[in-house]
């Protein structure tokens, strides 16, 4: 019932909102014209006492005379147009009115025939106190802040909530969260690793010198954190330092368990990023569906980084030796499957550049583009 007290109410305050300006602007426009029409008539009493004293000459008052007549006689001629115009005017006002008091019996209508207008309301305390087996991911989490509001010295409750909060890609949260239970459980090797992925994450992807410090405080606590070490070598290539990257991963690959899910990871971005390519010398490569595959057991933060470090690194390598078809290729597709239209039809023009618009390698970039559903800017 208070609900629809307080819609009637609010609706009620809308209509009156629109409804009030069409009703006073006539009444605005008479009180405007009354008022110069009373000011006129001054000026021709003030005119008579100026002529009557001799401070203005006959010529001159008649002058003035005929002056103010022109502009009452305007005046006059204004109003009747105004009450010309007026029956159009209040059928108009008469069509809004209508309209107006239409819209909320109307919509009110529909919402009850279409509407549940009976449902009881469900307070999110009695949605927090259902059986955790049929609650929501949201409403878990809602459950969890609820808790960490009314008890925020729980660090293990930190701890449970920071990662929920990483897969959700609420990354400042995740920070926060890793933080607290570093605060209040002391450090660990997954806590500071977790801190630096969502310290990266909340950055886009960037390795910050904030996420390498968390980073190196996890390979201090435990040697062997893969996901530390992935990143701190991710962070070597972001500042074009190919080599040390390379050379990083490639200690990672002696370090890991023949069943690490970070292997295939590593092995993939050492490939990419410079270590197998440079020193074989042989043809960039993007990123292709076997790529994606070998990082599906990681998670959705770190699988997009390490792709999107492999692309920015075959973008470079195609800056620095062009004549690559396949190549461009690759780094058109991997574009596109990232969603970066703009970035694949950048290297599309690029690519079609370096061969000429006129040349075979041109025509087959062109046809590739649009099976990809892409089209070459001019």
């Amino acid at each position: 019932m208070l609900f629809w007290v307080i819609a009637a109410i609010l609706t009620l305050g809308a209509s009156l909102a629109v409804l009030l300006p069409l009703a006073g602007a006539s009444e605005g426009a008479s009180s405007s014209g009354d008022h110069d029409l009373e000011v006129y008539r001054d000026q021709l009493s003030e005119l008579d006492r100026d002529a009557a004293r001799g401070l203005i000459g006959p010529a001159e008052a008649a002058e003035a005379r005929a002056e103010i007549a022109r502009r009452i006689l305007r005046l006059g001629n204004a109003d009747m147009a105004a009450k010309t115009s007026g029956r159009p005017s209040g059928t108009v006002r008469l069509v809004a009115t209508v309209a107006v008091l239409a819209v909320p019996l109307v919509s009110w209508g529909l919402y009850s025939q279409i509407g549940s207008p009976d449902l009881p309301s469900q307070p999110l305390s009695e949605r927090l106190a259902k059986n955790p087996a049929d609650s929501s991911v949201d409403e878990l989490v809602a459950r969890a802040e609820a808790h960490l509001a009314a008890n925020p010295s729980d660090g293990r409750g930190w701890d449970v909530l920071a990662p929920v909060y990483l897969r959700m890609q609420r990354f400042a949260d995740a920070a926060a969260a890793y933080r607290n239970a570093i605060r209040l459980d002391g450090d660990s090797a997954v806590r500071q690793a977790g801190l630096g992925e969502a310290i990266a994450g909340a950055a886009g992807g960037i390795v910050s010198a904030d996420a390498q410090d968390a980073f190196e405080a996890a390979l201090k606590l435990d040697p062997a954190n893969a996901k530390a070490g992935f990143y701190l070598a991710m962070a070597l290539a972001q500042e074009g330092r190919g080599k040390e990257a390379a050379a990083a991963w490639q200690a990672m690959l002696g370090t890991l368990p023949p069943d690490s899910p970070w292997r295939g990871a590593v092995e993939q971005a050492l490939a990419k990023s410079g270590g197998r390519e440079v020193a074989s010398g042989t043809a960039a490569k993007g990123p292709d569906a076997a790529d994606v595959d070998a990082a599906s057991s990681m998670s959705q933060q770190d699988r997009e980084a390490m792709i999107n470090t492999m692309v920015a690194g075959l973008d470079d390598k195609l800056r620095q030796n062009p004549r690559d078809p396949e190549g461009w290729m690759r780094l058109v597709r991997s574009y596109v499957v990232l969603g970066k239209a703009d970035q694949a039809r950048d290297a599309l023009g690029r690519a079609i550049a370096v061969f000429g618009a006129d040349s075979d390698e041109a025509k087959k970039f062109t046809a590739f583009a649009a099976s990809l559903g892409l089209t070459a800017t001019e």
